[in-house]
């Protein structure tokens, strides 16, 4: 939740605007209180859009339905404005986390939960079937828990019984996975669309995956018109429950009376939502926004209080209070499983061992496993979970941590690539790094560096950093930019600032991440070529390097050596920046008209080992051709070169008892090299992509493929 910002009301209607809690496309979503001291979330359009008539047409019905609804399962709409000025709808607070969120921190419902689920929003979708509205959209986000029990929201594209699904452009508006076959066929469509839904959300309850799924939309359509839904998981006294609900054939799924009778919870289900975990995030919410209402209450009467309104906005954020309005949800940050106050400070330096990396099985060919020269079975994937804009994914014993599509990080687990946890509100491209395989580091959108447990994505400890991105990390402090373009190091065993320093110019803004760090030193590469080395215990400089590459480089680390990729490659001892060796390679030809100095290749990010070095270098000065090979460590002398091609962007990787490169340029594939003699064992093919890169693990190679996330076995 942010304070108010330029161009912000501060009043609309009988609302007086305090915060913002989030925006989209169409609006955005404040926190108001009226005279009488009412909380309320306001949504209102955006300005700019007050001119476009089938959006405001649109923000209308979405008034329009809110207030049409009167069940106590839905966000009782406080007021509206749909004519005149800026429109905008005033809805209650539901203070509590969205299903999703509740399944992914807590697990999935027992059956006592599912049931007390089934028949609560059975019972909604009757009310809002009555006023002869359909929802459209049910699926686990727009299901609040609350301490008086689910609540649906958003009606943004509900519409009359009988309405097509179909937008004027042509786009299906449900969610994938959750809508009915019929709504993805773009038919007219009734009240069992949205008992198909409940069903798939019943699944998803049930057992914390969906009844359907796929890696692309299409084929996740084709599932839901033509496939039987996976009820793997789901309790055998539930199925015959659940399987009616997600017929094909409208006429065949039972009405939402019908559907509460048939799931009548046993006496005490409703406790679901006033005892265990759910309940205590609920109740952690509800005290964040009573103490707001208080606050913001004696401010009125003259009262001082220690607590100012910038922290309790602040607080209720971190809390991960759900704020919905209910035509069209806003949830501030998430996820529900922050719910640690500050009595527990001392707790947060405290955090499990790193787990055992559950090492998958080392193929052989001997025995049958694969077949030299052909193509390997993935272990999982692909999975379509990827932020357009990911770092590098970075495994971490038993769960593998990107960018999540979305927004956020995520952490899948490794073993089966299903996501153990995620963080909606981190800013993937701050990066994040791994604390002694313990706790993941990472920066949220206001520049604090938090961490978690790695395995389980509890919190733990946070910095106010003021943190543009991460840059490396040692036994010591976690070293980062600022967003004034400052280096700066916070200690990993208090969480306090240990030192702010300058970077000099030329460097000054093209500090280029990731840096690597070893006896005493933080090596950082640039966007334009450059290397900076600074002292770790105070951030001044120690040694540079100008004009290392005509792009980026990556420093790699193995001893007190560090090996950098560019124009040449080179070794530098990493305590001054003496030079050990430096290779260069004449490329075999070069483009017409060029210079002699012009024949030298470049070289991708170098991969360090006690057995030797690991690059890739263009082959021709004309194209992106390039040549994988292997290197002494001593001197830099050839070893042997791999019979692969490689991605000149992406660095070689080494596991089991193979080598790895991915290939683009027409190609796109993984090539698995033998590691003694670099001779050719497999190839992956990938579908075709712009930005790839591999990182191994615990016998297991990960490729990402644009958006898409896989897992290979090795040999």
């Amino acid at each position: 939740m942010n304070p108010l910002g330029t161009g912000d009301p501060l009043r609309l209607g009988p609302y007086r605007l305090l915060g913002v809690l989030g925006e989209g496309g169409m609006g955005k979503v404040y926190v108001g209180q009226d005279a009488e001291g009412t909380v309320a979330a306001v949504k209102v359009l955006r300005p700019e859009l007050t001119g476009e008539t089938n959006l405001v047409r649109r923000f209308v019905r979405e008034a329009q339905a809110a207030q049409a609804v009167t069940s106590k399962g839905v966000a009782r709409v406080l007021g509206a404005q749909t004519e005149g000025g800026r429109p905008w709808i005033a809805t209650e607070f539901l203070a509590g986390p969205t299903l999703d969120e509740a399944v992914e921190a807590y697990g999935p419902f027992d059956d006592a939960a599912v049931r007390a689920l089934a028949a609560s929003i059975a019972c909604t979708l009757g009310d809002i079937h009555a006023t002869g509205l359909i929802h459209r959209d049910l699926k686990p986000p727009n299901i609040v828990l609350t301490s008086t029990g689910p609540r649906v929201i958003d009606f943004g594209i509900a519409r009359p019984e009988h309405g097509l699904t179909l937008t004027t452009t042509g786009q299906i508006p449900v969610t994938p996975g959750y809508g009915a076959p019929e709504q993805v066929l773009g038919r007219r469509v009734a009240s069992p669309a949205d008992v198909f839904s409940l069903g798939a959300v019943l699944v998803y309850a049930a057992t914390g995956h969906r009844a359907f799924d796929a890696t692309h939309i299409a084929a996740l359509q084709y599932k839901v018109v033509h496939d039987e839904p996976d009820l793997d998981g789901v309790p055998e006294q539930l199925r015959p429950l659940i399987t009616p609900c997600l017929a094909k054939d409208p006429a065949a799924r039972p009405t939402p009376a019908q559907i509460a009778a048939a799931f009548a919870a046993p006496k005490g289900a409703e406790r679901a939502w006033r005892r265990g975990q759910v309940a205590a995030a609920i109740k952690e919410r509800e005290s964040r926004i009573h103490e707001l209402t208080t606050l913001i209450a004696g401010e009125a009467a003259g009262s001082p209080n220690p607590v100012t309104r910038r922290r309790l906005l602040m607080g209720l954020a971190a809390g991960g209070v759900v704020l919905a309005a209910g035509g069209g949800a806003a949830v501030a940050l998430w996820p529900p499983t922050r719910t640690r106050t500050t009595k527990k400070k001392t707790d947060l330096f405290a955090f499990p061992p790193a787990v055992k990396t559950p090492t998958a099985h080392v193929l052989n060919a001997d025995d049958g496993d694969f077949i030299v020269g052909g193509s390997p079975k993935e272990l999982w994937g692909p999975i379509e979970v990827l932020d357009a804009q990911t770092p590098a994914p970075l495994p971490v014993r038993d769960v593998i941590v990107f960018g999540a599509a979305g927004g956020g990080i995520a952490a899948h687990n490794v073993v089966d690539g299903k996501r153990r946890w995620a963080v909606r509100d981190i800013k993937a491209t701050g990066r994040y790094l791994s604390l002694s395989d313990r706790l993941i580091a990472a920066v949220d959108t206001d520049g604090t560096l938090r961490t978690f447990v790695a395995s389980t994505g509890e919190p733990r400890w946070t910095a106010d950093a003021d943190a543009e991105q991460l840059l490396a990390a040692d036994d010591e402090a976690v070293y980062l930019v600022t967003k004034d373009h400052r280096l700066r190091a916070v200690g990993r065993s208090d969480a306090r600032v240990r030192w702010t320093a300058p970077i000099d110019e030329p460097f000054r803004t093209k500090v280029n991440p990731p840096g690597v760090t070893a006896h005493g030193r933080l090596v950082l590469g640039t966007a334009d070529g450059d290397v900076l080395a600074v002292d770790t215990a105070n951030g001044r400089r120690k040694w540079d390097l100008r004009d290392q590459s005509d792009s980026f480089v990556r420093p790699a680390c193995h001893g007190s050596v560090v090996y950098l990729n560019g124009t040449t490659m080179t070794a530098r001892r990493i305590s001054d920046g003496k030079e050990k060796w430096t290779v260069r390679k004449r490329a075999l030809s070069s483009p017409p008209g060029a210079r002699g100095e012009e024949l030298y290749t470049r070289w991708s990010p170098v991969t360090a080992t006690a057995d030797g070095l690991y690059a890739t270098h263009l082959a021709y000065g004309d194209s992106k051709s390039s040549l994988p090979q292997k290197w002494r460590l001593s001197d830099g002398g050839d070893v042997f070169q791999l019979r692969g091609a490689s991605n000149i962007d992406a660095p070689v990787v080494v596991q089991g008892q193979g080598l790895w490169t991915i290939e683009g340029d027409g190609f796109h594939a993984v090539n698995a090299m033998d590691a003694a003699h670099g001779y050719p064992v497999w190839t992956y093919k990938l579908p075709e992509a712009e930005r790839q890169w591999l990182v191994a693990d615990g016998n297991r190679v990960f490729v990402m493929n644009d958006r898409s996330l896989y897992a290979l076995p090795v040999f």
